[in-house]
Protein backbone atom coordinates (compact mmCIF):
# COMPACT_ATOMS: atom_id res chain seq x y z
CA UNK A 1 0.00 0.00 0.00
CA UNK A 2 2.78 2.12 0.87
CA UNK A 3 4.27 2.28 -2.99
CA UNK A 4 0.38 3.60 -3.85
CA UNK A 5 1.85 6.90 -2.60
CA UNK A 6 4.60 6.91 -4.63
CA UNK A 7 2.78 7.77 -8.06
CA UNK A 8 0.61 10.33 -8.38
CA UNK A 9 -3.19 9.71 -7.93
CA UNK A 10 -5.79 11.95 -8.16
CA UNK A 11 -6.13 14.89 -5.70
CA UNK A 12 -9.30 17.24 -5.20
CA UNK A 13 -7.54 20.29 -6.91
CA UNK A 14 -7.18 18.07 -9.89
CA UNK A 15 -10.54 18.12 -10.38
CA UNK A 16 -11.00 22.46 -9.72
CA UNK A 17 -11.53 23.19 -13.17
CA UNK A 18 -14.37 20.79 -14.12
CA UNK A 19 -16.78 22.52 -11.40
CA UNK A 20 -19.11 24.61 -13.53
CA UNK A 21 -19.56 21.98 -16.02
CA UNK A 22 -20.41 19.77 -13.33
CA UNK A 23 -22.84 22.11 -11.95
CA UNK A 24 -24.40 22.65 -15.08
CA UNK A 25 -24.69 19.09 -15.63
CA UNK A 26 -26.11 18.80 -12.21
CA UNK A 27 -28.59 21.45 -12.76
CA UNK A 28 -29.99 20.08 -15.93
CA UNK A 29 -30.46 15.95 -14.45
CA UNK A 30 -32.24 17.93 -11.46
CA UNK A 31 -34.12 19.96 -13.67
CA UNK A 32 -35.66 17.07 -15.87
CA UNK A 33 -36.47 14.10 -13.36
CA UNK A 34 -37.32 11.20 -14.55
CA UNK A 35 -38.99 8.32 -12.42
CA UNK A 36 -38.19 4.53 -12.01
CA UNK A 37 -38.30 2.59 -15.25
CA UNK A 38 -39.22 6.16 -16.98
CA UNK A 39 -35.44 7.20 -17.25
CA UNK A 40 -35.24 7.21 -21.62
CA UNK A 41 -34.13 11.09 -21.58
CA UNK A 42 -31.50 10.87 -18.88
CA UNK A 43 -29.76 7.51 -19.69
CA UNK A 44 -29.37 9.06 -23.45
CA UNK A 45 -28.12 12.81 -22.09
CA UNK A 46 -25.59 10.24 -19.73
CA UNK A 47 -24.62 8.36 -22.88
CA UNK A 48 -23.87 10.91 -25.31
CA UNK A 49 -21.61 12.41 -22.78
CA UNK A 50 -19.66 9.37 -22.44
CA UNK A 51 -19.34 8.37 -25.88
CA UNK A 52 -18.01 11.57 -26.72
CA UNK A 53 -15.14 11.21 -24.30
CA UNK A 54 -14.35 7.20 -25.93
CA UNK A 55 -16.08 5.65 -23.78
CA UNK A 56 -17.61 2.55 -25.44
CA UNK A 57 -21.13 2.71 -24.05
CA UNK A 58 -23.43 -0.96 -23.91
CA UNK A 59 -27.06 0.79 -23.97
CA UNK A 60 -30.76 -1.16 -22.24
CA UNK A 61 -29.39 -3.38 -20.01
CA UNK A 62 -31.84 -4.32 -17.54
CA UNK A 63 -34.27 -1.08 -19.34
CA UNK A 64 -32.57 2.16 -19.29
CA UNK A 65 -29.32 0.97 -17.74
CA UNK A 66 -25.79 2.04 -19.19
CA UNK A 67 -22.63 0.68 -19.15
CA UNK A 68 -19.53 2.74 -19.88
CA UNK A 69 -16.14 0.54 -20.41
CA UNK A 70 -12.33 2.16 -20.76
CA UNK A 71 -9.32 -0.07 -20.97
CA UNK A 72 -6.01 1.46 -20.59
CA UNK A 73 -2.58 -0.47 -20.26
CA UNK A 74 -2.22 -3.97 -20.94
CA UNK A 75 -4.23 -5.91 -17.29
CA UNK A 76 -7.14 -8.02 -17.62
CA UNK A 77 -7.95 -6.51 -13.82
CA UNK A 78 -11.54 -5.11 -13.81
CA UNK A 79 -13.50 -2.90 -11.04
CA UNK A 80 -17.02 -1.59 -11.55
CA UNK A 81 -18.41 1.95 -10.34
CA UNK A 82 -21.93 2.65 -10.36
CA UNK A 83 -24.43 5.54 -9.78
CA UNK A 84 -28.25 5.53 -10.08
CA UNK A 85 -30.34 7.76 -11.73
CA UNK A 86 -34.00 7.95 -11.25
CA UNK A 87 -36.00 10.64 -9.17
CA UNK A 88 -38.91 10.04 -6.85
CA UNK A 89 -42.61 11.33 -6.99
CA UNK A 90 -42.57 14.43 -5.01
CA UNK A 91 -43.75 17.78 -5.57
CA UNK A 92 -40.41 19.73 -5.31
CA UNK A 93 -40.50 22.88 -3.14
CA UNK A 94 -37.05 24.12 -3.22
CA UNK A 95 -37.58 27.65 -5.42
CA UNK A 96 -34.12 26.82 -6.59
CA UNK A 97 -33.51 28.52 -10.36
CA UNK A 98 -33.00 24.75 -11.82
CA UNK A 99 -36.36 23.22 -9.96
CA UNK A 100 -37.80 20.71 -11.54
CA UNK A 101 -39.95 21.41 -14.83
CA UNK A 102 -42.26 17.66 -14.56
CA UNK A 103 -45.03 18.90 -11.78
CA UNK A 104 -44.70 16.08 -9.30
CA UNK A 105 -41.62 14.60 -9.80
CA UNK A 106 -38.09 15.44 -8.27
CA UNK A 107 -34.58 14.15 -7.48
CA UNK A 108 -35.28 14.47 -3.97
CA UNK A 109 -32.83 11.57 -2.84
CA UNK A 110 -29.65 13.36 -4.79
CA UNK A 111 -29.29 10.62 -7.63
CA UNK A 112 -28.78 14.07 -10.03
CA UNK A 113 -25.40 14.63 -8.37
CA UNK A 114 -24.90 10.63 -7.65
CA UNK A 115 -24.85 10.44 -11.81
CA UNK A 116 -23.11 13.68 -12.17
CA UNK A 117 -20.06 12.44 -9.58
CA UNK A 118 -19.51 9.45 -12.03
CA UNK A 119 -19.40 11.21 -15.04
CA UNK A 120 -17.21 14.23 -13.49
CA UNK A 121 -14.94 10.98 -12.78
CA UNK A 122 -15.65 9.38 -15.71
CA UNK A 123 -13.90 12.63 -17.79
CA UNK A 124 -11.36 12.92 -15.85
CA UNK A 125 -10.28 9.03 -15.85
CA UNK A 126 -10.67 9.32 -19.87
CA UNK A 127 -8.57 12.21 -19.97
CA UNK A 128 -5.60 10.89 -17.70
CA UNK A 129 -6.02 7.53 -17.96
CA UNK A 130 -3.82 6.79 -15.32
CA UNK A 131 -4.75 3.02 -14.72
CA UNK A 132 -3.87 -0.15 -15.93
CA UNK A 133 -6.67 -2.22 -16.65
CA UNK A 134 -10.42 -1.77 -17.43
CA UNK A 135 -13.45 0.02 -15.29
CA UNK A 136 -17.02 -0.21 -16.27
CA UNK A 137 -19.20 2.96 -15.25
CA UNK A 138 -22.43 1.44 -14.33
CA UNK A 139 -25.69 3.97 -14.51
CA UNK A 140 -28.45 2.27 -13.29
CA UNK A 141 -32.03 2.95 -12.99
CA UNK A 142 -34.98 2.61 -10.80
CA UNK A 143 -32.98 2.28 -7.79
CA UNK A 144 -36.18 3.74 -6.06
CA UNK A 145 -38.56 0.96 -7.08
CA UNK A 146 -38.44 -0.95 -3.86
CA UNK A 147 -38.95 -4.09 -6.20
CA UNK A 148 -37.98 -5.55 -9.17
CA UNK A 149 -35.37 -2.88 -9.17
CA UNK A 150 -32.54 -1.50 -11.91
CA UNK A 151 -30.14 -3.50 -9.76
CA UNK A 152 -32.12 -6.83 -10.23
CA UNK A 153 -32.84 -6.34 -13.81
CA UNK A 154 -29.01 -5.10 -14.92
CA UNK A 155 -27.98 -8.28 -12.92
CA UNK A 156 -31.06 -10.43 -14.36
CA UNK A 157 -29.64 -9.13 -18.24
CA UNK A 158 -26.11 -10.49 -17.71
CA UNK A 159 -24.56 -7.28 -16.13
CA UNK A 160 -21.16 -9.23 -14.45
CA UNK A 161 -20.86 -11.88 -17.65
CA UNK A 162 -20.92 -9.25 -19.58
CA UNK A 163 -19.11 -6.89 -17.58
CA UNK A 164 -17.04 -8.67 -15.07
CA UNK A 165 -15.59 -6.99 -12.14
CA UNK A 166 -13.71 -8.00 -9.57
CA UNK A 167 -14.83 -5.58 -7.09
CA UNK A 168 -17.81 -2.77 -7.09
CA UNK A 169 -18.49 0.36 -5.25
CA UNK A 170 -21.10 2.50 -4.97
CA UNK A 171 -21.68 5.76 -3.25
CA UNK A 172 -24.89 7.82 -1.78
CA UNK A 173 -25.01 11.01 -0.22
CA UNK A 174 -26.06 11.66 3.99
CA UNK A 175 -27.83 15.22 4.90
CA UNK A 176 -26.52 15.72 8.72
CA UNK A 177 -23.23 14.70 8.10
CA UNK A 178 -21.11 17.35 7.13
CA UNK A 179 -20.41 17.74 3.52
CA UNK A 180 -17.54 16.37 1.94
CA UNK A 181 -17.07 13.83 4.79
CA UNK A 182 -17.20 9.98 3.91
CA UNK A 183 -18.15 7.19 5.88
CA UNK A 184 -17.44 3.21 6.26
CA UNK A 185 -18.67 0.39 7.44
CA UNK A 186 -17.37 -3.37 7.14
CA UNK A 187 -20.62 -5.60 6.94
CA UNK A 188 -24.05 -5.11 7.49
CA UNK A 189 -24.83 -0.84 6.81
CA UNK A 190 -28.32 -0.73 5.64
CA UNK A 191 -30.81 -2.88 6.29
CA UNK A 192 -33.14 -4.87 4.29
CA UNK A 193 -37.21 -3.82 3.48
CA UNK A 194 -39.92 -5.88 3.12
CA UNK A 195 -43.91 -4.58 2.56
CA UNK A 196 -46.63 -6.77 3.86
CA UNK A 197 -50.04 -5.80 3.21
CA UNK A 198 -52.99 -6.95 5.10
CA UNK A 199 -56.57 -7.18 3.95
CA UNK A 200 -59.19 -8.20 7.09
CA UNK A 201 -62.39 -9.10 5.84
CA UNK A 202 -65.01 -8.88 8.70
CA UNK A 203 -68.94 -8.42 7.95
CA UNK A 204 -70.00 -4.92 7.76
CA UNK A 205 -73.60 -3.84 9.24
CA UNK A 206 -74.97 -0.68 10.72
CA UNK A 207 -73.30 0.93 13.26
CA UNK A 208 -75.88 1.01 15.86
CA UNK A 209 -75.61 -2.96 15.66
CA UNK A 210 -72.26 -3.83 16.18
CA UNK A 211 -73.00 -7.30 18.02
CA UNK A 212 -74.72 -7.88 14.39
CA UNK A 213 -71.37 -7.07 12.26
CA UNK A 214 -67.55 -8.25 12.75
CA UNK A 215 -65.50 -4.53 12.74
CA UNK A 216 -62.74 -4.93 10.58
CA UNK A 217 -61.40 -1.67 12.18
CA UNK A 218 -61.39 -3.20 16.05
CA UNK A 219 -59.21 -5.94 14.30
CA UNK A 220 -57.30 -4.06 12.42
CA UNK A 221 -56.54 -1.55 15.50
CA UNK A 222 -55.45 -4.82 17.75
CA UNK A 223 -53.30 -5.86 14.56
CA UNK A 224 -51.17 -2.81 15.13
CA UNK A 225 -50.91 -2.83 18.91
CA UNK A 226 -49.77 -6.43 18.70
CA UNK A 227 -47.71 -6.09 16.10
CA UNK A 228 -45.67 -3.60 18.32
CA UNK A 229 -44.63 -6.46 20.41
CA UNK A 230 -42.77 -8.39 17.92
CA UNK A 231 -39.28 -6.21 18.04
CA UNK A 232 -40.06 -5.76 21.93
CA UNK A 233 -40.04 -9.59 22.36
CA UNK A 234 -39.57 -11.41 19.43
CA UNK A 235 -35.85 -9.93 18.40
CA UNK A 236 -32.88 -10.40 20.32
CA UNK A 237 -31.97 -7.13 21.82
CA UNK A 238 -28.44 -6.86 20.59
CA UNK A 239 -30.20 -6.75 17.01
CA UNK A 240 -31.84 -4.04 15.21
CA UNK A 241 -35.62 -3.83 13.69
CA UNK A 242 -38.30 -2.03 12.94
CA UNK A 243 -41.99 -2.81 12.15
CA UNK A 244 -43.99 0.31 10.84
CA UNK A 245 -47.63 0.62 9.55
CA UNK A 246 -47.99 3.33 7.62
CA UNK A 247 -51.26 2.78 6.33
CA UNK A 248 -54.48 1.99 7.76
CA UNK A 249 -57.94 2.51 5.45
CA UNK A 250 -61.24 1.10 6.06
CA UNK A 251 -64.94 2.53 5.71
CA UNK A 252 -66.28 5.76 4.50
CA UNK A 253 -68.99 6.81 6.74
CA UNK A 254 -69.40 6.94 10.84
CA UNK A 255 -72.61 5.72 10.84
CA UNK A 256 -71.15 2.25 9.03
CA UNK A 257 -69.08 -0.24 10.02
CA UNK A 258 -67.07 -1.59 7.16
CA UNK A 259 -67.03 -4.66 5.40
CA UNK A 260 -62.74 -4.88 5.16
CA UNK A 261 -59.62 -2.61 6.53
CA UNK A 262 -56.59 -2.51 4.41
CA UNK A 263 -53.05 -2.16 6.37
CA UNK A 264 -49.70 -1.86 4.99
CA UNK A 265 -46.38 -1.74 7.01
CA UNK A 266 -42.41 -1.53 6.25
CA UNK A 267 -40.07 -3.92 7.65
CA UNK A 268 -36.87 -3.39 8.25
CA UNK A 269 -33.91 -5.91 9.38
CA UNK A 270 -30.02 -6.38 9.59
CA UNK A 271 -29.82 -10.62 9.29
CA UNK A 272 -31.21 -13.15 7.28
CA UNK A 273 -31.90 -14.35 10.64
CA UNK A 274 -34.33 -11.66 11.99
CA UNK A 275 -36.00 -10.90 8.73
CA UNK A 276 -37.07 -14.37 8.60
CA UNK A 277 -37.93 -14.32 12.75
CA UNK A 278 -39.95 -10.99 11.84
CA UNK A 279 -42.05 -12.46 8.42
CA UNK A 280 -42.86 -15.46 10.85
CA UNK A 281 -43.90 -13.85 13.70
CA UNK A 282 -45.66 -11.35 11.38
CA UNK A 283 -47.71 -14.21 10.10
CA UNK A 284 -48.61 -15.81 12.99
CA UNK A 285 -49.74 -12.75 14.99
CA UNK A 286 -52.08 -11.19 12.45
CA UNK A 287 -54.02 -14.43 11.50
CA UNK A 288 -54.45 -15.35 15.50
CA UNK A 289 -55.91 -11.67 15.82
CA UNK A 290 -57.70 -12.18 13.23
CA UNK A 291 -59.71 -15.18 14.00
CA UNK A 292 -59.42 -14.41 17.34
CA UNK A 293 -62.27 -11.50 16.68
CA UNK A 294 -63.77 -13.85 13.77
CA UNK A 295 -62.49 -12.20 11.04
CA UNK A 296 -60.11 -13.37 8.02
CA UNK A 297 -56.94 -11.55 6.59
CA UNK A 298 -55.04 -12.04 3.43
CA UNK A 299 -51.42 -11.63 3.72
CA UNK A 300 -49.00 -10.48 0.81
CA UNK A 301 -45.58 -10.45 2.13
CA UNK A 302 -43.89 -8.77 -0.63
CA UNK A 303 -39.42 -9.18 -0.25
CA UNK A 304 -37.95 -6.01 -1.03
CA UNK A 305 -34.31 -5.12 -0.98
CA UNK A 306 -31.86 -7.68 1.17
CA UNK A 307 -29.37 -6.06 3.58
CA UNK A 308 -26.53 -4.56 1.95
CA UNK A 309 -23.26 -6.21 2.97
CA UNK A 310 -20.12 -4.52 2.48
CA UNK A 311 -17.09 -6.86 2.19
CA UNK A 312 -14.25 -5.80 4.76
CA UNK A 313 -11.22 -5.48 2.33
CA UNK A 314 -13.24 -3.67 -0.49
CA UNK A 315 -14.49 -1.27 2.91
CA UNK A 316 -10.95 -0.63 3.86
CA UNK A 317 -9.60 0.06 0.92
CA UNK A 318 -11.78 2.76 -0.10
CA UNK A 319 -11.77 3.97 3.35
CA UNK A 320 -7.90 4.71 2.16
CA UNK A 321 -8.22 5.88 -0.72
CA UNK A 322 -10.82 8.55 0.91
CA UNK A 323 -8.75 9.95 3.74
CA UNK A 324 -5.47 9.78 1.23
CA UNK A 325 -7.94 12.27 -0.46
CA UNK A 326 -9.65 14.24 2.44
CA UNK A 327 -7.42 13.61 5.40
CA UNK A 328 -8.83 11.73 8.52
CA UNK A 329 -10.61 14.27 10.07
CA UNK A 330 -13.11 13.33 7.17
CA UNK A 331 -13.42 10.25 7.56
CA UNK A 332 -16.31 8.53 9.54
CA UNK A 333 -15.02 4.44 10.15
CA UNK A 334 -17.02 2.59 11.67
CA UNK A 335 -20.23 4.89 10.00
CA UNK A 336 -23.47 3.92 12.09
CA UNK A 337 -26.10 1.34 10.39
CA UNK A 338 -28.51 2.65 8.46
CA UNK A 339 -32.66 1.61 8.83
CA UNK A 340 -32.80 2.99 4.97
CA UNK A 341 -33.00 0.41 2.29
CA UNK A 342 -30.37 0.15 -1.19
CA UNK A 343 -30.53 -2.28 -3.95
CA UNK A 344 -26.71 -2.06 -4.79
CA UNK A 345 -26.92 -5.08 -1.83
CA UNK A 346 -28.07 -7.05 -5.08
CA UNK A 347 -25.13 -6.59 -6.30
CA UNK A 348 -23.08 -7.24 -2.97
CA UNK A 349 -24.71 -10.46 -2.91
CA UNK A 350 -22.77 -10.96 -6.61
CA UNK A 351 -19.48 -9.26 -6.49
CA UNK A 352 -17.39 -8.21 -3.60
CA UNK A 353 -17.23 -4.44 -2.75
CA UNK A 354 -18.16 -1.47 -0.85
CA UNK A 355 -20.85 1.23 -0.66
CA UNK A 356 -20.14 4.51 0.84
CA UNK A 357 -21.67 7.75 2.46
CA UNK A 358 -20.94 11.02 1.83
CA UNK A 359 -22.17 14.15 3.68
CA UNK A 360 -24.52 16.39 2.36
CA UNK A 361 -24.17 18.74 4.79
CA UNK A 362 -25.26 19.28 8.38
CA UNK A 363 -28.78 20.81 8.84
CA UNK A 364 -29.58 20.05 5.46
CA UNK A 365 -33.29 18.71 4.66
CA UNK A 366 -33.22 14.88 4.67
CA UNK A 367 -33.63 12.65 1.52
CA UNK A 368 -37.05 12.46 0.10
CA UNK A 369 -38.12 15.65 1.34
CA UNK A 370 -40.18 17.94 -0.56
CA UNK A 371 -37.28 20.87 0.00
CA UNK A 372 -34.17 18.55 -0.81
CA UNK A 373 -31.16 19.13 -2.95
CA UNK A 374 -27.97 17.79 -3.52
CA UNK A 375 -24.73 20.13 -2.57
CA UNK A 376 -22.93 20.63 -5.38
CA UNK A 377 -20.08 20.99 -3.19
CA UNK A 378 -19.73 17.02 -3.01
CA UNK A 379 -19.21 17.07 -7.13
CA UNK A 380 -15.63 17.35 -7.45
CA UNK A 381 -15.12 15.93 -4.00
CA UNK A 382 -17.07 12.82 -5.27
CA UNK A 383 -15.46 12.78 -8.94
CA UNK A 384 -12.30 12.90 -7.34
CA UNK A 385 -12.81 9.97 -4.90
CA UNK A 386 -13.89 7.49 -7.74
CA UNK A 387 -11.11 8.51 -10.09
CA UNK A 388 -8.85 8.32 -7.31
CA UNK A 389 -10.17 4.86 -6.40
CA UNK A 390 -9.95 3.67 -9.37
CA UNK A 391 -6.53 4.56 -10.45
CA UNK A 392 -5.43 2.80 -7.00
CA UNK A 393 -7.37 0.00 -7.63
CA UNK A 394 -6.46 -0.87 -11.07
CA UNK A 395 -2.56 0.26 -10.53
CA UNK A 396 0.41 -1.21 -11.62
CA UNK A 397 1.76 -2.04 -8.27
CA UNK A 398 -1.62 -3.88 -7.79
CA UNK A 399 -1.40 -6.27 -10.45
Amino acid sequence: MNQAHEQHFCELADLADARPQLDEIRHHIHQHPELSYEEAATSQFVADKLEAWGYAVTRNVGGHGLVASLSAGTSKRTVGVRADMDALPIKEQTGLPYASVHDGKMHACGHDGHTTVLLGAAQHLAKTRNFDGTVHLIFQPAEEAGSDSGAERMIADGLFERFPCEAIFGLHNHPGVATGTFGFRAGPLMAACDTVKLRIVGRGGHAARPHLAVDPVVVGSSIVMGLQTIVARNVDPNEAAVVTVGSFRSGFAANVIPEDATLEMSVRSFSPTVRATLEQRIRALVEAQAQAYGATVEIDFIRGYPVLVNSASETEFARQVAEELVGPEKIISPFPPIAGSEDFAFYLQKVPGCFVRLGNGEGQPMLHNARYDFNDDNLTVGAAFWTRLVERFLSQDRA
